[in-house]
Parts: structure tokens; C-alpha cells; sequence
């Protein structure tokens, strides 16, 4: 009998454990899963890009006449108006050429002089028939040549002076010296050929800002859009700007488009170059839900997404996508608000599984509030 009975404890005892791992292997069998979050799309979503801010105008100054450089006037970070005098060039060549373009011009205003006289004395010849009519024509056409000699070496003259003007640098517009790359004694070159660029000046009363707008965002966007913009060193100091016009063209490399805002600049803070994030207020469609890109599930045929049923079920469901945000997509058909999705669903999960929902974290927790993402 104590025999009997320490065998069929032994039987029950054995029946347990093998009971409690059946359990434990089929719960260890169905995968524990996160939902993601979906949310309804709202009336206006806010669209940040990367931008460059320029200034409204820029001018690389380059000399006009070749010289040497005899002084300079103005620094970086000057503050210069219109025909403010940048630097001056020194010009020993061009000052002889225009003493002999003026010596020139002295001796071919004396021959036209000389020309037209003696044409004069001939015509009052040939009414006596003193001289032949054909003598008469070649000093009017002599002393018509040396009068248009004349006037090239006058013109000569004029452009030689207007070379003279070159000697002073000057600025083009009202604006800030952003760059001086010469010094004095230095050689210069006239032209942007063989030349080098002695100062740079940008005007920064208005900025321009330049953005690579993603082609699914261009039809929302027209001349006279509002925006903001905030800069790394300021985060929370947004600045104002406008939507003045696009390119009309989307470039076949990145698939985007390039637009131009302006922003005026009164106090001088936005420097030029600087890099800036742009937000749109972009329309949404209500009607539209979000979801996180990690929950799509690429298929031979487009995308799907796991969806849980009401019996905790895998359902795999195929999707429609509007416009991608980069960490989150709109889904236009195929997904309601109230579908749990599985977020970032395994490989090896399949239609019909049976999956436990892992709890919800706290700040998923009806009546948190919600994380900021970055």
C-alpha cells in the first residue's frame, strides 16, 4: 500500500509538471506585440525643412583696370552705401595712354581743321573754273575722313577717361563687406578672368532663404504663403517670412523642388549662409490617418500593414499611402482610427497567428499627455 501510494504521487506530481510546461511552451509561443499609434490627420500639420538663408543682393567686386593696389578703405563687416570708395588702384600704364589718347586727339582735330579749310578755299575756286570740279570733290571727301579720325581719337579719349573712373573701387549698392581678399602693393588684373576678386558685398536688408521642398508637398505650396523659421543658435526665436516663388521645376535627382522665401532683416541678425529650419503649415485632410512608418510591412504588391482582431488574431491588411513625413506616413484607404496596428511587426509573423498586446506605455495611457517628437 505505501508503495502504491508513493507511485501514483509520483504520477501526479509528474502529470503537474507536465501540465505547467505545456502552459508555459504554448504561452511562450505567442509573441507579445506593441500597437502603434495612429492618429487622425489634422486640419494643418506643420512641415519642418532644412534651409539657407542668402542675401537679398550679392556682388563679387573685381577690378576694371590692371594696376597695382595703392590702398584699400574698407574691412569686413563694413557698413558701405552706393558709390562708397572701396580702394584705389594705382595705374602708371593707363595714365600714358591717356596722355597720348589726348595727344592724338589734338593732332587729328588740327588736321580736320586744316582739311575743312582747304575744302572751303576749293569750293570758292570752282565757281571761277579755276580748279576742276573733281579736285574739289577729293578735298570734301579729305577733309571729311580727318574729321571722323577726329572723332575716333575723341571717342578713344572718352573711353580712356571712363577707365580712369575704374581706378576708385567702388560699392555697387548699400550693404555689408563680407569678404577683402587683396592688400596693398598687390598686383591686379582687370576682369573675372585672369583677375581675383577683392571684396564682396552683400546687401542683408532682406534675406533670401532657399529650400529643397519633397515633390508630395509642392501643389500646397503658392507665392504669398506665410512660414516661419528658426535658427540653431535662437530655438525659441521664430522669425517671419513669406513664399515669394518656386522654380516650377522638380529636380530628377532628389525628387524635389527648390522654393524662395523672403524675410525682412531690419536689425542685421541673419547673417548670410546661415542654415535654418524652415515650417510650413501644411493642409491636411481629416478624413486621413497617420501611422508610424516602422509599421509598414513592404509586400510584392504595395504595403500591409498586421492588424489585431477582436480575437487577438493577426490580420494582414493591404494599404493605400498618401504623403511620407519621414517618421510617419498618411494612410488614404484601407485603415481606420480604431484598428490596432502592430508597430514594427517581426518577419516571422503571419496571417492568423495569435498575439498577446503588450500594455501601453505611460505616455500612451488615456489622459497623458503625449511626447514631443523631435
Amino acid at each position: 500500500m505505501v508503495a502504491g501510494a508513493i507511485l501514483a504521487r509520483g504520477l501526479i506530481e509528474r502529470a503537474r509538471t507536465r501540465s505547467a510546461l505545456d502552459t508555459w511552451t504554448n504561452d511562450q509561443a505567442v509573441q507579445t506585440v506593441a500597437l502603434a499609434k495612429i492618429e487622425q490627420n489634422a486640419a494643418f500639420r506643420t512641415l519642418s525643412l532644412p534651409g539657407t538663408i542668402q542675401p537679398y543682393n550679392r556682388a563679387a567686386i573685381y577690378a576694371r583696370v590692371s594696376g597695382y593696389l595703392k590702398s584699400w578703405n574698407e574691412d569686413i563687416g563694413a557698413h558701405v552705401t552706393t558709390g562708397q570708395q572701396l580702394a584705389s588702384i594705382d595705374t602708371p600704364d593707363l595714365d600714358q595712354q591717356l596722355d597720348q589718347a589726348k595727344a592724338d586727339l589734338a593732332s587729328a582735330e588740327a588736321n580736320a581743321a586744316l582739311a575743312d579749310l582747304t575744302a572751303k578755299r576749293w569750293r570758292a575756286l570752282v565757281a571761277s573754273q579755276a580748279v576742276a570740279q573733281q579736285a574739289v570733290d577729293e578735298k570734301a571727301g579729305d577733309a571729311a575722313a580727318k574729321k571722323a579720325v577726329a572723332e575716333a581719337a575723341r571717342a578713344n579719349v572718352r573711353r580712356l577717361e571712363a577707365l580712369e573712373a575704374f581706378k576708385n573701387v567702388v560699392a555697387p549698392f548699400d550693404g555689408v563687406v563680407t569678404a577683402r581678399k587683396t592688400d596693398i602693393g598687390a598686383l591686379i588684373n582687370a576682369g573675372s578672368g585672369a583677375g581675383q576678386e577683392l571684396f564682396e558685398i552683400a546687401d542683408l536688408h532682406k534675406v533670401r532663404i532657399y529650400v529643397q521642398v519633397p515633390q508630395a508637398f509642392t501643389a500646397e505650396l503658392h507665392p504669398g504663403l506665410k512660414a516661419k523659421f528658426v535658427l540653431p543658435e535662437n530655438p525659441g526665436q521664430p522669425y517671419d517670412a513669406t513664399l515669394v516663388t518656386t522654380s516650377n521645376a522638380v529636380d530628377s535627382g532628389s525628387r524635389s523642388m527648390l522654393v524662395e522665401l523672403q524675410a525682412d532683416n531690419p536689425d542685421g541678425r541673419l547673417a548670410a549662409g546661415t542654415y535654418c529650419e524652415v515650417q510650413f503649415q501644411v493642409p491636411g485632410d481629416p478624413h486621413v490617418v497617420r501611422l508610424p512608418a516602422t509599421a509598414l510591412v513592404p509586400v510584392d504588391k504595395g504595403v500591409e500593414v498586421a492588424v489585431v482582431g477582436p480575437d487577438d488574431k493577426v490580420a494582414m491588411t493591404p494599404i493605400k499611402l498618401g504623403r511620407d513625413f519621414g517618421d510617419t506616413v498618411e494612410v488614404t484607404a484601407g485603415l481606420k482610427p480604431t484598428d490596432r496596428v502592430i508597430d514594427s511587426p517581426a518577419e516571422t509573423l503571419q496571417a492568423g497567428d495569435a498575439v498577446r498586446v503588450q500594455a501601453p506605455a505611460a505616455d500612451q495611457v488615456a489622459g497623458a499627455a503625449p511626447a514631443k517628437a523631435d
